[in-house]
């Protein structure tokens, strides 16, 4: 992962190669590889799990819309978490448009040693400003799942 550039727009991310991800969080652009296959395979199964019972309400409460790498503009910044998930009731419709504005309810991250420091610091406290209720930081390698609520603009544990 690089950050490559200081005050980068939502048109920078149209020059970022399409085998990498672009995401820019306080006015600088990250350019990250695509996940390799372990933490696909990871952000492909959680998406599954969830996506049965939440998003298509089978054996599940339903009232969810889940998305596999949804692009976010959110204020400034776009970002593009592993998984996230909106309550029906606030995102009634999917947007039509490439980029979603609304924020998420609940994002999940999949760390990789190329993204967990701007996973865990810059997004994260993005997600919070932003007002996203639940973070998930998914580890495949250590086999753990941090789960996080954000309370009072603070992510609690």
């Amino acid at each position: 992962m690089s950050g490559s550039k200081r005050g980068a727009s939502f048109e920078d991310l149209e020059t970022v190669p399409p085998h990498r991800v672009g995401e820019i969080v306080d006015g600088e652009l990250y350019v990250s590889p695509r996940p390799a296959p372990l933490y696909a395979r990871a952000t492909s199964r959680l998406g599954m799990l969830l996506g049965k019972p939440f998003d298509l309400g089978e054996e599940g409460p339903g009232g969810w819309i889940i998305l596999s790498e949804p692009e976010l503009h959110l204020g400034n910044d776009a970002l593009v978490p592993d998984l996230a998930g909106w309550r029906r009731e606030r995102m009634p419709e999917m947007p039509h448009t490439a980029a979603v504005t609304l924020a998420p309810d609940w994002v999940c991250e999949v760390l990789s040693p190329s993204t967990a420091v701007l996973d865990r610091e810059k997004k994260m406290k993005a997600y919070g400003r932003e007002g996203v209720s639940h973070l998930w930081l998914l580890a495949p390698l250590q086999r753990s799942l941090e789960v996080y609520r954000l309370e009072h603009r603070h992510w609690e544990r």
